[in-house]
């Protein structure tokens, strides 16, 4: 799949799909949506920015909104290492002096009029968040130092960024954390949200088993640990393993074990007797 820009040949990138569908929680899905509504001529759509703690369904929360406008969704993985250039266009060598320059997720999805999802943008320098203002703001494009073109952004382009709330990521300029508004705070869901949560993903699993889960992750949430739903959703998969791979192991033995290689031995004091 390709386009021409000012003469010069972009190959796309592939939209993702992966099974996701939100469950709950549906006040942060219906600001994120609003965010992104155009509502008058000379209106634009923002850049929302998803913030939560690691595991609270950031990223689930983004594609499924995606999924709910029916665009296509690309996934970009910010890190410490990502470049301009890894989230615009990078060259790559094709045959003897020929060079290929291959779009990234973000922008194939303002070419094809998609949803981009930055995912952990805050793990970001502050160089290659500059690529990014002008797309950001009522400019709405990007330049390609690289391949040497302007590239606009689709009338239904819509952006947002995940960010985790803990001390392993970078503070947003200034000029970047102006443009990503609104600010959207995912926190952890309420009982009977988690476990459908839970059901959802774990759909083969015993009452008992998503029933036993949800009251140790509602215990941490009111101790204030960090613990979150897709630590969940790995105990209770653990859980039903080990109970298949032992059929004599007994249902209070799995589950203990299953938090404590899931999280360590500090997590056991959330547990409960079955």
């Amino acid at each position: 799949m390709t386009v021409e820009i000012e003469g010069v040949t972009l190959h796309l990138a592939h939209p993702d799909e992966i099974p996701v569908r939100w469950v709950g929680q549906e006040e942060v899905m219906r600001q994120l949506l609003a965010a992104w509504l155009v509502v008058a001529p000379g209106d634009l759509p923002m850049n929302p920015r998803l913030v939560g703690k690691p595991g609270v369904g950031k990223t689930s929360l983004a594609y499924a909104a995606a999924k709910r406008l029916r665009r296509e969704a690309y996934i970009l993985q910010a890190t410490v290492d990502t470049r301009p250039e890894d989230l615009l266009v990078t060259p790559v060598i094709e045959g003897e002096g020929r060079l290929r320059y291959v779009a990234s997720p973000l922008v194939t999805a303002m070419v094809r009029g998609g949803v981009a999802i930055l995912d952990e943008g805050n793990r970001m320098s502050e160089k290659s968040w500059a690529s990014l203002a002008p797309l950001l703001d009522t400019r709405r494009y990007v330049e390609s130092i690289v391949a040497g073109i302007k590239i606009k952004a689709h009338p239904e382009f819509r952006f947002v960024a995940t960010m985790n709330d803990d001390a392993s990521t970078f503070d947003l300029p200034e000029y970047i954390h102006s443009r990503l508004q609104p600010q959207i705070l995912i926190d952890f869901p309420e009982r009977d949200e988690e476990y459908a949560i839970l059901r959802e993903n774990v759909p083969y699993a015993e009452d008992y088993i998503l029933e036993y889960v949800t009251d140790f992750l509602q215990q941490a949430h009111a101790a204030d640990e960090r613990y979150t739903v897709r630590d969940g959703i790995n105990i209770s998969r653990f859980a039903m393993k080990l109970l298949e791979a032992d059929g004599a192991a007994g249902v209070e033995e799995a589950l203990r074990v299953a938090v404590l290689e899931t999280l360590g031995e500090e997590a056991l004091r959330y547990v409960r007797r079955v």
